[in-house]
């Protein structure tokens, strides 16, 4: 055991979210009895949350809601002294960019699979073609999903390719970046992988799903100052040391805990820890875990993820024909358009205007997987293409204010079919190495609640395998992990 004045020592690598709350977690249980040290190897905390002011006011760059009836992300922004600075929208009505023109989401709709053929119809997103193939699922011989499937192989059979192509894809895009060809349907859209694997009917199933009873409330929540605001308090609220700008070039087992080779090759740096947790994207796990966890750093290393960016417009709300009148618009890719989604964040997000009512913010995300390409453009390029769809979708004319070009590269992983069994896989080989554990986007889910889940339960691992008899360590707040994301 590495003790210094009677504390073992617990290494966190990787800052985002989830190392920042698995820090937290270490710390709520293990109290004076541990020492956290928290390694990231970018110059700031915080990963894909991130604010920064575009027009003067403060606004995320990356991720900028979170579920607010999964309780995770509430809990611990509670726990954090932090409640009165939870804002929500003022609107989540979104459109879809659909043969030509914007057409409202069909109301019912789970995930974008549809329950109500009327809502459907009503909505225009599908040609008279597509509406006809869906109520077909109601009398099509039963589609047994035994095994772990595609998304699109599963619906596509069950309502047609339209319902895959103009309502699926844009969804799974805009949550993921990636292809309902390739992504799990177990994984992303579990509330339909159960009934599918004794209902007949899609349809039948989403109706029930949309007719149930539900949370009330507000769907998602953020923070005032942005969810970037939560990750430096998560660090300062720990008590760890948090160091940035270091980069862990090795993880090896040792007798009694891991050592950690930071800094460069020629003059390499040297921590030892009692326990480690990993919370890296997959491809830096892999490389951690290849020496001493090869089955869990195999499994990792096939994970993908997809890039992406995302170009924000300050415009002048006069530059608007007409104010936006939802939350935004998603962009299925058959539409063959650069930008796959717009945020209008200050009809979205009304605390926005309160600094300049006269404002108008708009987020637009460029990429997903295959469309690297669309990448390739350097950051005018990018800002004149999101203009160039406000122009065309919006009237919008003259220039914004202000611009900002955000790029994420890699930064979404890619649930693909078998993703469940992968995780389980991953989890297996990490409990035969006794002090470590594994936590972030890459196992249950990529929103912020997810996150935090996984962070909890890494952290309640680590504090088990340090104190099995559990003399000092106290109870971490309870989480509940819920079905979604």
């Amino acid at each position: 055991m590495v003790m210094e004045g009677n504390r073992l020592h617990v290494v966190v690598v990787g800052g985002g979210i989830a190392g920042l709350a698995a820090a937290w977690f270490l710390r709520q249980g293990g109290g004076d009895a541990l020492r956290v040290t928290v390694l990231e190897g970018s110059p700031r905390v915080g990963g894909k949350l991130h604010a920064t002011e575009v027009a003067g006011v403060s606004l995320d760059e990356g991720a900028e809601a979170m579920l607010a009836r999964r309780p995770e992300g509430k809990d611990l922004v509670r726990m954090l002294g932090l409640s009165d600075e939870l804002v929500y929208p003022g609107s989540t009505q979104a459109s879809i960019l659909s043969r030509g023109a914007l057409r409202p989401m069909p109301k019912g709709h789970v995930m974008g699979v549809p329950s109500d053929l009327m809502a459907l119809a009503r909505s225009g997103v599908l040609s008279p073609a597509g509406l006809a193939r869906v109520p077909l699922d109601q009398i099509l011989p039963a589609t047994r999903v035994s095994t772990d499937v595609s998304v699109a192989a599963y619906i596509r059979a069950r309502m047609g390719s339209e319902v895959v192509d103009r309502l699926i894809e844009p969804m799974l895009g805009g949550v993921y970046a990636g292809r309902a060809e390739t992504l799990s349907l177990h994984a992303t859209m579990p509330m339909l992988a159960t009934p599918a694997r004794t209902e007949r009917s899609l349809l039948n199933a989403a109706r029930a799903i949309a007719g149930a009873p539900k949370q009330t409330g507000p769907v998602f929540t953020t923070l005032r100052g942005g969810l970037g605001a939560l990750p430096p308090a998560i660090a300062a609220a720990s008590g760890a040391d948090v160091r940035t700008g270091v980069t862990v070039r090795e993880l090896r087992r040792v007798e009694g805990g891991w050592r950690l080779v930071t800094g460069p090759v020629p003059d390499p740096s040297v921590i030892e820890a009692d326990a480690v947790v990993v919370a890296t994207p997959a491809p830096s796990a892999t490389r951690l875990l290849a020496a001493d966890v090869p089955g869990a750093s195999a499994e990792l290393s096939r994970i993908a993820y997809a890039s992406m960016a995302i170009v924000t417009l300050a415009y002048p709300r006069g530059a608007f024909p007409e104010p936006p009148a939802g939350s935004g618009y998603l962009v299925p890719p058959v539409e063959g358009r650069s930008i796959k989604a717009a945020t209008f964040s200050t009809v979205k997000w009304p605390h926005l205007t309160e600094a300049d009512p006269n404002l108008i913010l708009v987020r637009c995300s460029i990429g997903r997987l295959g469309d690297e390409h669309e990448l390739h453009r350097d950051d005018t390029e990018l800002v004149a293409l999101a203009m160039k769809e406000m122009s065309e979708v919006m009237g919008v004319r003259g220039l914004p204010r202000d611009t900002r070009v955000t790029r994420w590269g890699g930064a979404l992983p890619q649930y693909d079919v078998g993703h469940l069994d992968r995780v389980a896989r991953i989890r297996a080989a990490v409990a035969g190495a006794p002090g470590l554990a594994v936590c972030g986007a890459a196992y249950d889910g990529v929103g912020v609640p997810a996150c935090v889940a996984t962070a909890r339960e890494a952290a309640a691992r680590i504090l088990d395998h340090l104190d099995p008899a559990r003399q000092w360590q106290q109870a971490i707040s309870p989480t509940k992990v819920t079905e979604g994301l």
